[in-house]
């Protein structure tokens, strides 16, 4: 980060005014914009991953697609936690909504909706699947109950935060505490012995209670702000223990779909077990115009079936973001997703 850096990649809000190319919104229209910054008619666009637009590529730093409110490695393009927000490519980009309903209903479609579906269908989750989600944030709470809307038969949630886990639970997951011994052998008498059909990792390299990860991570800290930016770039390693116990925990044969970020460039893996056990895995950013077609249709219906409209623990003003950021790390008041209001 650098003084000046604007953050915020999940907003909706009312547009104020619109560039002569843009002809599918209009001023006073509500909009909520896709986090990753696509173009629409590139070769990755028109190929549906646009988390690898060539258009806003961000090539100096070999990124893919530019996000909205992040450092330079993806464009440091100012995001939406301010009063007003850019949008650039918005002849594409911003997602018209209903009026009516509250902006909870649609404000999701920015990132955490999308980026749990594609981890479910990454994941090949289907009817009669069993699913595996690593990490009870706000992606992992939703990867859950998307894989439960699939067809899912059974839905495990893994985590060490008891208000993540009571939250899985009122949506019908199986949860299963990390704290209390091995993941790995706990899903297996889950799942007849075998390991779990599909796991998604919705942790990645903020995984908790790996003391390695955890001291490399502190070490760069310390570091003069170039020389830790280069570590971080070609020496990074990742706290894995999220992934290395997904891999543990899925069947032969099965699936990993990886939704959760990592950073590393040294990172240890078990090329071995992943071999042997024919694993498939999955990953990357959400291509979140891919998704809105399946997706809008369950936020604007009465029924909210993947529970979007209580889905916030937490409303606060702008105003209050740096409070709401510490609260957030630190897991305090049971804080799974808050949103701000300029």
């Amino acid at each position: 980060m650098t003084e000046g850096d604007i953050l915020g990649h999940e907003p909706i809000g009312i547009v104020e005014e619109v560039g002569e190319q843009v002809t599918h919104i209009r001023p006073g229209d509500r909009v909520v914009v896709p986090f990753n910054i696509s173009c629409g008619h590139c070769y990755m666009c028109e190929r549906n991953l646009q988390s690898q637009c060539e258009t806003t590529q961000v090539r100096d730093q070999d990124k893919g697609a530019a996000f909205f409110g992040y450092t330079k490695l993806y464009g440091q393009v100012p995001g939406g936690q301010a009063e007003y927000l850019r949008v650039p490519q918005a002849h594409y980009g911003p997602i018209k909504v209903p009026e009516g309903p509250s902006d909870e209903r649609f404000v999701y479609l920015s990132d955490v909706l999308p980026t749990a579906w594609q981890a479910a269908v990454y994941g090949d989750v289907g009817t009669g699947s069993t699913v595996a989600v690593f990490g009870l944030g706000p992606i992992g709470q939703m990867s859950c109950r998307v894989a439960a809307h699939l067809g899912a038969r059974k839905v495990i949630g893994i985590d060490l935060v008891p208000e993540r886990l009571a939250l899985a639970r009122k949506y019908g997951v199986e949860t299963v505490d990390v704290s209390t011994g091995n993941v790995g052998d706990t899903i297996r008498d889950l799942t007849d012995g075998r390991g779990a059909d599909t796991v998604i990792d919705a942790v990645g390299m903020e995984a908790h209670g790996a003391p390695l990860g955890k001291a490399a991570h502190q070490l760069v800290g310390m570091l003069p702000k170039p020389l830790a930016a280069m570590m971080t770039e070609r020496g990074g390693v990742d706290r894995l223990s999220a992934l290395h116990a997904a891999i543990d925990a899925v069947r032969r044969g099965g699936t990993i779909s990886v939704s959760g970020v990592y950073g590393g460039m040294v990172d240890p893996m078990p090329m071995m077990q992943m071999f042997d056990k024919q694993v498939t895995i999955r990953m990357g950013q959400a291509n979140v115009r891919r998704w809105v077609d399946d997706l809008l249709p369950l936020v604007t219906g009465d029924d909210d079936p993947l529970g979007v409209q209580d889905f916030a623990t937490h409303r606060l003003p702008l105003s209050e973001a740096p409070g709401a950021y510490q609260m957030f790390q630190h897991k305090e008041d049971g804080a799974i997703k808050v949103l701000l209001t300029p």
